[in-house]
């Protein structure tokens, strides 16, 4: 069996300047889902245990999470072998463990109960990638929206090197006192429900896409201000930093216009990536 986790891109991330309760931040999003995606293999295990192989992920994976989770859950399926082909960058911004952990979860559809709570346990991300789709995400993650699709666009990524950790990036964003009121967050909410609800283009709410972490990344990691005034040079509409960092983007009318600003991108930028918003869901 062949399965996809797409990549999802923050359209916008709005973050609440105080800590709930459970210690998460609130927050309200639009989360669209990416033709980048993770490919996976899964296939029956040789032996008497599951297995997971990710050549590219060192340490714990999220996807093995997940699979321990399901068995705890009294999941019965035969031993399965998952191999993952990592398309999307590691520590990105870009929701790629997530999509490989939901994408796991969904092998357990109609056959254990309670995924989207067990989804919201493994990580905030992680409830919006059991079936990917455009969504206006608040809560910490767990509340759901979806959205009609906003037509075609295409985006060019610039992934760094190396990843940013999300817990520092809140720190960071906490240290700089960074955020809004409960009021302003339910505000921003309604108004991205108004006028991305339509299935209107992110073209007609370019005001909207604002990025609260965005000061904290780059104080973290300055050269991300280069690759967004690198974009924003080579064409794009808007330019800005997707979820936690440190990938920066930028978005074009369609592929054909972002792959031509791939193309004119500095030589140090020879690692961005073209991708479109993805239309279907996934199985």
């Amino acid at each position: 069996m062949s399965l996809l986790a797409p990549a999802k891109l923050n359209l916008c991330l709005y973050v609440g300047r105080e800590l709930r309760e459970d210690g998460l931040h609130e927050l309200r999003s639009l989360f669209c889902p990416l033709e980048l995606a993770d490919r996976i293999v899964v296939e029956d295990a040789p032996g008497d245990g599951d297995e997971v192989v990710c050549p590219a992920v060192r340490g714990p994976n999220l996807a093995s999470v997940a699979l321990e989770a399901l068995r705890a859950r009294g999941w019965q399926r035969p031993p399965v072998r998952v191999e993952i082909d990592k398309r999307i960058p590691i520590a990105a911004g870009l929701g790629g463990g997530s999509a490989d952990a939901a994408a796991i979860l969904r092998l357990a559809q109609g056959e254990v109960n309670g995924l989207p709570g067990l989804a919201a346990a493994l990580g905030a991300d992680v409830p919006s990638q059991l079936k990917p789709g455009f969504t206006l995400v608040s809560g910490a993650g767990e509340v759901l929206e979806p959205l009609p699709h906003p037509g075609e666009f295409g985006v060019v990524l610039i992934p760094d090197e190396e990843g940013l950790n999300t817990a520092d990036v809140y720190r960071e964003a906490d240290r700089l006192g960074l955020g809004r009121d409960p009021e302003e967050l339910e505000r921003l909410g309604k108004e991205l429900r108004e006028r991305a609800g339509s299935g209107a283009s992110p073209f007609e709410y370019l005001d909207l896409l604002a990025n609260d972490l965005e000061q904290a990344a780059i104080s973290l990691r300055p050269e991300i201000a280069e690759a967004l005034a690198a974009l924003e040079e080579a064409g794009a509409a808007h330019a800005m930093v997707t979820g936690s960092g440190p990938t920066a983007f930028g978005i074009f009318e369609d592929i054909v216009a972002a792959d031509q600003a791939a193309s004119a991108l500095p030589p140090r930028y020879a690692n961005a990536i073209v991708s479109a918003a993805r239309r279907t869901l996934v199985s």
